[in-house]
């Protein structure tokens, strides 16, 4: 008589349950984000969710939290709305929770969720683009210019910013607001991550002297 194929372990049920409770949430802020006033506000704490999967239960759960918020907001959604939360902010948060489960320090993890940022604004004005079949970078940055140009000469100021120089301003204004954003990202996570067993490095110590103070 042959004995009977061992059974394949069954997967734990608390990733799951806070895989998928915490997939929602995200979903709900993306909702909230999308459609209510006010709703940029959350912009921070977009990524969160997929950070605690990814800090409390690892690489693969980080990632399904991704899939299964992306399927729900494509549901609830629509494709595009769910593939603009992927990018970036799934991405964001796969890369801080790496990032912090590997120790690494603010300056880097800060930097390289900014770049990302950037890159997912770049991502939404090429998705439009693509879709509208129009250069909205180029006609932004070309009805800024106009803008620009008409100031200086209302105030008689002898310079005439080109669409290239107004393009590197535009980038290194939205760069600038894309590290305050990771910075208050880090600063929220700091507060609410260790009481609910997801910790991450410490601030460097010039930051953690003022948070004192």
């Amino acid at each position: 008589m042959t004995g009977s194929a061992p059974k394949s372990p069954s997967p734990a049920p608390l990733p799951l349950v806070e895989t998928a409770f915490l997939s929602s949430a995200a979903c709900l802020m993306w909702l909230i984000n999308s459609y209510f006033l006010g709703g940029q506000a959350l912009k921070p704490f977009l990524a969160m969710p997929i950070i605690l999967v990814y800090l409390r239960w690892g690489k693969r759960a980080g990632w399904m939290s991704v899939v299964v918020s992306s399927l729900l907001l494509s549901v609830l959604m629509g494709p595009t709305r769910s593939v603009l939360f992927a990018i970036p902010y799934g991405l964001i948060g796969i890369q801080l929770g790496a990032f912090w489960r590997r120790g690494i320090g603010w300056g880097w993890s800060i930097l390289a969720g900014a770049m990302l940022d950037c890159s997912g604004f770049f991502f939404r004005i090429w998705l439009a683009s693509a879709m509208l079949g129009e250069d909205l970078w180029g006609l932004l940055s070309a009805r800024a210019t106009d803008i620009l140009n008409w100031f200086l000469d209302l105030f008689g100021i002898l310079a005439e910013p080109t669409v290239l120089s107004v393009q590197l301003v535009a980038f290194g204004i939205l760069f600038l607001n894309s590290l305050l954003s990771l910075l208050i990202t880090h600063l929220m996570a700091l507060l609410l991550f260790e009481r609910i067993g997801g910790p991450i490095p410490r601030p460097p110590e010039w930051l953690e002297t003022m948070l004192e103070l």
